[in-house]
């Protein structure tokens, strides 16, 4: 979208060139660059409104039971200039591994709040919706108000019986075939940026929906907000391995959870050789 608003506001200086003379005249070169900067950064600002507003006026009553497209398209041509913006940078690897025209599972260690972004600006097609504390909903509505439009679930980490519930919705979702779901199973975010032990309960949603597991790794996302604006941040991403359901459906969920560990853990000790 970034090229599309370039090249439009390349064609603009002309278009107006042919309405106002001022533009014709010698001593008013300077006004070229002024436009197309301005024309440029407009187009960018008015994209972030109507993305913002999208959001805002999201109702959190409401269910959504499909795809939001144009919401999806918001996303994918939004969130890479937040990142540029943040002055972030994502080496990603193995993205190819994850099958086309299929809803999986996501599973991912977590150091920090981005996290979620990274992984949607990563895998902008694969339609991600994540189960995120309830808490977000109190503490940052507008960001609660994103996830519940991309068909995010809320889950009471506190509470068994209503966390199954929540487990329940997101088996319906990959099933339904509205979503994929993508999960952090440490639960929290590591502070120290070590691999926590897994709540291996999670793991049902891609056993009773029977999708492919995909196993993600990223490091360094909470240098973000130390680093923000002031310098760049390489952030590392890697799908480590899709784990399809011939391979798991004989595996308990805490098996399949060691696998899983064992495999993460692996690849962030080669990640921050």
């Amino acid at each position: 979208m970034i090229y599309i608003y370039l090249v439009v506001s390349a064609a603009l200086i002309p278009i107006l060139d042919n309405f106002f003379a001022i533009l014709r005249e010698p001593y008013s070169w300077w006004l070229v660059p002024v436009l197309f900067v301005s024309f440029f950064v407009g187009f960018i600002i008015l994209q972030m409104a109507v993305f913002a507003i999208t959001i805002a006026a999201t109702d959190l009553n409401k269910e959504f039971n499909r795809r939001d497209r144009f919401f999806r398209f918001m996303i994918k041509i939004s969130l890479p200039i937040i990142i540029a913006v943040a002055r972030v940078k994502i080496n990603a690897k193995g993205i190819d591994k994850l099958p086309k025209d299929t809803l999986s599972f996501f599973v991912c260690n977590h150091q920090h709040d981005f996290d979620p972004v990274i992984m949607l600006s990563v895998f902008p097609d694969a339609n991600i919706g994540f189960i995120g504390k309830k808490e977000i909903y109190k503490t940052m509505p507008f960001i609660a108000r994103g996830m519940h439009r991309i068909n995010s679930l809320p889950i009471d980490r506190e509470n068994n019986r209503e966390a199954a519930k929540t487990i329940i919705k997101a088996i319906k979702t990959i099933e339904s075939g509205v979503a994929s779901i993508a999960l952090f199973p440490e639960g929290y975010v590591s502070k120290s940026c070590e691999l926590l032990p897994f709540r291996n309960g999670c793991f049902k949603i891609a056993t009773k929906a029977k999708a492919p597991i995909a196993v993600c790794v990223i490091n360094n996302t909470r240098q973000i907000p130390k680093n923000i604006f002031r310098r760049k941040t390489e952030v590392e991403f890697r799908l480590i391995d899709v784990i399809y359901p011939e391979k798991y459906a004989d595996m308990s969920t805490a098996e399949l959870g060691d696998l899983i560990h064992e495999e993460m853990q692996s690849e962030l000790a080669e990640i921050r050789k």
